[in-house]
């Protein structure tokens, strides 16, 4: 399979999507990223590499955080952590506050922002230094030691957080979490603001891509929990477009705000793509472009 002429072609046919959506405004410091880019990478089980146009320059992965906070937590508490937090699709937005207020305060699945909030306080409940410890995880899993946190993106969600700050209160209201809610909304958007590349990206999920047992930085997932993990990827990942990456992709993935899209084949390949113009859902609108692309020009998806 010549996957870098593949990445060629699939960028020359993206190209009239280039200028649809915006990126995410409603963060200040994203606000300021420049929209006009384009990043890819595939990585194989291999050991192969093909990597297109900007796919070295870091960005902030936001929700694609949240599938390493999962991956902490369910070493830490393994089939205890559902007892928190639920597995289910969504079918609503990403923050919404009716959703969680008319389930009791246990958030449908991980992925959603009262589900992340909570896979924070479980990290800051378990672990004496949850920031570092959760940056060292990141760091481990990449093989990059160079990954770090973004104080001002950081800084900015919170300055505008007004949801995610009424999303804790409930969830603090219903006594889904035990710490003192800043903490735990500062923990949750210092990983949101971590900064990587696709190709950093595509290496981390090669531990999620071959099902065999894992241990990075003192966290372990045996092939068993990595199905799941992928299981809930592939039904949770894209918020209320989860339903259409499944029909138009067909692979198990992870969408952040910043504009990146994580994907893995099982047993395959991994493969991260950035472009910072979203679509209505949150989704990057030329990363959901390429990657339905992918699995059409190679006829390789899990269906």
């Amino acid at each position: 399979m010549d996957y870098q002429k593949i990445l060629e072609d699939i960028y020359k046919e993206i190209l009239p999507y280039a200028k649809e959506g915006k990126q995410a405004d409603y963060i200040p410091a994203l606000a300021k990223v420049n929209p006009d880019q384009f990043g890819m990478c595939l990585k194989t089980v291999t050991g192969e590499v093909y990597s297109y146009k900007q796919a070295d320059i870091r960005f902030s992965i936001q929700s694609i955080s949240k599938v390493f906070a999962l991956a902490m937590c369910l070493s830490i508490r393994g089939e205890g952590l559902w007892k928190s937090v639920g597995k289910e699709p969504s079918g609503t937005a990403f923050n919404s506050l009716v959703q969680l207020e008319i389930e009791k305060g246990i958030p449908r699945n991980p992925f959603i922002n009262a589900g992340a909030i909570v896979l924070a306080d479980i990290l800051l409940t378990e672990l004496k230094d949850p920031e570092t410890d959760f940056l060292t995880f990141v760091r481990s899993i990449s093989g990059c030691d160079t990954i770090d946190y973004n104080m001002e993106v950081a800084c900015s969600e919170r300055e505008k957080g007004y949801l995610n700050a009424a999303i804790a209160n409930m969830l603090k209201y219903h006594g889904t979490i035990s710490n003192d809610i800043e903490d735990v909304l500062m923990f949750y958007f210092k990983m949101c603001s971590v900064e990587m590349n696709c190709e950093e990206l595509a290496a981390a999920f090669l531990a999620f891509t071959n099902y065999t047992p894992f241990e990075y930085a003192g966290y372990r997932l045996s092939k068993s929990r990595i199905k799941r993990l992928n299981a809930v990827m592939q039904t949770c990942g894209f918020y209320d477009e989860a339903g259409e990456f499944s029909y138009l992709v067909g692979l198990p993935g992870k969408s952040g705000v910043g504009g990146g899209i994580i994907a893995i084949y099982p047993h395959r390949y991994s493969v991260a793509v950035w472009s910072p113009r979203l679509n209505s859902k949150g989704n990057s609108v030329m990363g959901m472009k390429a990657l339905e692309l992918l699995t059409t020009y190679t006829e390789e998806s899990i269906f």
